[in-house]
């Protein structure tokens, strides 16, 4: 379900049941902007505010920016962001940051969808390529995905795959101005083992009716 090209710009594809997730680059600018400012109000409160300018820049040359500063980070191995892309159109982001080597071996999951296809399935399946392409490619150890406890739509996400549930953290990040609490989620390696086979049959491989 995994096929990627080497080399400096060379993008990252992720093939899902119904997804492509592949490295963005400045190509994608409009249908990225389109999205994001049809969904604006839906998104940015679940966002730093801190990020909204990056996110929000109405010029290409910012977009250009964002796609050099996540090659930079794809090329130092710290971090993998993709576009989420279902039936050619683009729908939406996911990221695998803030990846640690050494004893840590660890990353963490976020994502965001485009409201008209929100509740389709369309994320799960997306996290499910991506824990893939983190554990049976890059070999890491824990995947972490942390979620404003009030964020029904994303907690949906997690809880449709059956990822182990931690705790909340409080006041764990800034959100839209405030420090809100985060649930945290996870997946370790050993888990993953266990459960990939049901978790790619059931999210990744074609159906057979």
């Amino acid at each position: 379900m995994v096929s990627t090209r080497s080399g400096v710009h060379s993008p990252i594809n992720l093939h899902g049941r119904r997804v492509v997730l592949r490295t963005l680059s400045d190509v994608d600018y409009e249908g990225w902007f389109d999205v994001r400012r049809r969904c604006h109000e839906w998104l940015v409160k679940w966002e730093p505010r801190s990020a909204h300018a990056a996110h929000l820049a109405e010029d290409e040359r910012s977009f250009s920016s964002r796609c050099a500063i996540r090659e930079r980070e794809r090329q130092m191995g710290t971090g993998f962001g993709f576009g989420i892309f279902f039936e050619g159109r683009f729908v939406g982001e996911i990221t695998l940051s803030s990846i640690q080597r050494g004893p840590l071996q660890s990353a963490f999951v976020g994502y965001w969808i485009d409201e008209a296809v929100a509740g389709n399935g369309l994320m799960p399946e997306s996290v499910v390529t991506v824990l893939q392409y983190a554990f049976d490619t890059l070999r890491l150890h824990r995947v972490e995905i942390n979620i404003i406890p009030r964020n029904a739509a994303s907690r949906r996400v997690v809880e449709k795959l059956g990822l182990r549930f931690e705790g909340i953290a409080e006041r764990y990040l800034e959100i839209d101005g405030a420090w809100e609490d985060h649930a945290h989620y996870a997946i370790t390696s050993e888990e993953w083992a266990d459960r990939a086979p049901q978790l790619v049959a059931d999210w990744l491989l074609p159906r057979s009716d």
